[in-house]
Formats: structure tokens, sequence, C-alpha cells
């Protein structure tokens, strides 16, 4: 018998394939508690009264671009958990708990996967430490929401999250519709990059509906994963191409789209991106003017988006993190915790005199 002397046509582009602890073993190490379980089940059944429109609130989903120091974050998480508290009786706050990143083309990817933000990319460890993030935040009585952008995270964290956004370069992707499906929680799906709402729409369609794919179980097998589909999508406007869409005619059409598609029209004003022309210090006008509608009468706006930390702007990561600007954002730029504060505090006001005119 010869012997080939044929090149390998496998694998020709992996450099290696290392070790994962499965999604069961990074639970036993940080298992849920009961304080944490608490604020998810509470926080998900609020969102979804929301949703059904029998709690006239609308949630807002606020908090840092993505997380990247976690003694920042939690300084932050309690700040806003005790307004949270105070304007409860007119908006359902979550805090936004981002750990992925998806670029555009080539830049730091996130917490998860890389935490010490050095190119050494030790997902093993940003798993654990961002499970670890969230249980102190659930702790604390505040729901996370978050972006589902890795398919098999969800088997890592999904029991800390009350809420998902689909990206707008990842609502076309049928993997992300196949994976909302089975989410546990209610689903925003943005609108395409380019302000197109029928992406979103197909996308709340197909994760209503059952569907069968490849996955991992918790032992973290691969597993064929059967959904029941997820009655809960909703969209979320962050406006395309450089133009807002979070204006009075743009939010209709959203409504009209929905409705002609047979989805109940929930829609949700993400005030930044391209709804702030990126620029963080037009977030107060986008919320004033959305909240300014549902004064007016819209009951279909049910919630807000923004970007917000301890600092406002951004900055670049740097070699020397000493140097760096504690609670100011690696990746896109935010309003600072007083304008946040503001924003808030001055929306539950508005909102108070007319919130049981929303029911029915």
């Amino acid at each position: 018998m010869t012997q080939s002397n044929q090149q390998p046509i496998s694998n020709l582009h992996i450099a290696a394939f290392d070790p994962m602890p499965t999604p069961e073993a990074i639970q036993a190490q940080l298992p849920l508690s009961a304080k944490a379980e608490a604020t998810v089940s509470q926080g998900r059944a609020a969102l979804i009264n929301i949703l059904d429109h029998k709690d006239p609130r609308p949630f807002v989903v606020v908090g840092p671009c993505s997380i990247h120091d976690p003694v920042a974050g939690l300084d932050y998480a309690r700040r806003l958990k005790a307004l949270a508290d105070d304007v409860s009786d007119a908006l359902m706050i979550v805090m936004r708990v981002y750990f992925e990143k998806p670029r555009t083309t080539v830049g730091w990817k996130g917490y998860i996967n890389d935490p010490d933000m050095d190119d050494s990319f030790k997902v093993d460890a940003g798993m654990a430490k961002a499970r670890e993030f969230l249980l102190a935040v659930n702790e604390l009585g505040l729901p996370a929401g978050t972006e589902a952008l890795d398919p098999i995270s969800p088997q890592y964290l999904g029991d800390l999250i009350a809420w998902n956004a689909i990206g707008a370069r990842t609502t076309e992707s049928q993997t992300h519709r196949e994976m909302s499906s089975g989410l546990s929680t209610p689903v925003g799906f943005k609108n395409g990059t380019n302000g197109d709402l029928t992406i979103a729409i197909n996308a709340i369609l197909s994760a209503s509906r059952p569907h069968s794919f490849l996955g991992i179980n918790s032992d973290g097998r691969v597993a064929i994963v059967r959904t029941k589909g997820n009655p809960y999508g909703h969209i979320v406007l962050r406006g395309g191409d450089g133009r807002p869409n979070y204006d009075t005619v743009s939010v209709t059409l959203a409504e009209n789209a929905m409705t002609k598609a047979k989805l109940l029209p929930n829609v949700i004003v993400d005030c930044s991106h391209a709804n702030s022309n990126k620029n963080p210090e037009l977030q107060p006008l986008v919320m004033a003017d959305v909240i300014g509608q549902i004064v007016a009468g819209n009951k279909n706006i049910t919630g807000l988006m923004i970007e917000s930390n301890l600092i406002a702007g951004n900055q670049p990561i740097l070699a020397d993190r000493s140097q760096m600007t504690y609670g100011c954002s690696v990746t896109d730029g935010c309003v600072n915790w007083d304008t946040t504060e503001q924003m808030i505090r001055e929306a539950a006001d508005r909102l108070r005199p007319i919130l049981a005119n929303r029911l029915g």
C-alpha cells in the first residue's frame, strides 16, 4: 500500500481547539441565588405585562454601551437601582449589561471574548466573570438586559437575563432568529443599519414560530435544539444610514407595518445610534421627544434605550490601564450619570399624570 502524499484538507485555518468549561460547570461554580432568581422572574413578568399593555409604564433599558470594568459597572448598577426604586411608579428600569460587541471590521469584541482587553482572548475566564457580574447586578434587585450575539452564550448566562436585544447587524441572521425563538425572555429586534423595518418584522415573525437547529445543551454536548417559538418579539427603532426614526411619522409607519403583519405594534426607541447621529449629547432630546409622544396619547411606545455611563463620552483602550478614565465607555460614547438621572426623573414626572390613560 502506498502512502498518500495528499495535503490535509480539514481545519486548514484553525490554530487550536482549546477546551471550554460546560455551561453546567460554570453555573455550578456561580450558582443562581434565590435573590437573583426572583429578580429575573419578576423582571420578565413586568416586561411581559408592559408588552401585553396590562402595565402602562414604559420600560427603559439603560446602562453602559459595554461592560469592561466590573467595579465601575457595579458602581453604576447601585446608583441605577436607587433611581429605579424612586421612579418605579412611572418607569420600569432594566440595566443594559452588554458583554458582546459586534464589530463592523475589527476591534475589541467585548468582555466575554477578551476580558483583559489585551488580545489574550481568555474566553473561559470572560464567561465566568460575565456570569459573576450578572449575579451581582441581579442580587441588587435590578433586572438585566443584553444583546444576544453568540448563540452559545445563552446556555451560560440566560438564567440571569430579563430582556434580550438582537442587533441591527444580526436581525436578518437565520441563526439569531432561531436562537430568539427559544430564548426565555422578551426579545427586541432592531431595524437594519440602513433603517429598513422589514427585516425586523420578518425576524419577529420568524422567532415567534418553532424551530429546530444545532446547538449545545447544559452538558456542553451538541444537541438538536427544538424551540416552541417566542411570542414576545418587538421592534427597536435605532435609525439608519445617518437618519433618525423616532419621530411621530416614523413611529406611526412602524406601528402600521407591524399591524399589517398581524403583530402587536409594540415599539421601542433606542435614543442612541443613528437616532442621535451617534452623538450621545443628543440622547436627552430624543428621549424628551419620545416621552412627548407618549404624553400626547401614543399607547404603542412601550420602551426606550439609553447608552449611559458614569462619565460622558468614550475613550481608547490603553496598554496602561491605570491611565484610563474610571467609568468611561471604551466603545460608543455615553451620557454621564447626572444627565442619565435627569433624563429618567424628568420622564417619570411627565408620565405620572397620564399613565392611567394608557390602559384600555
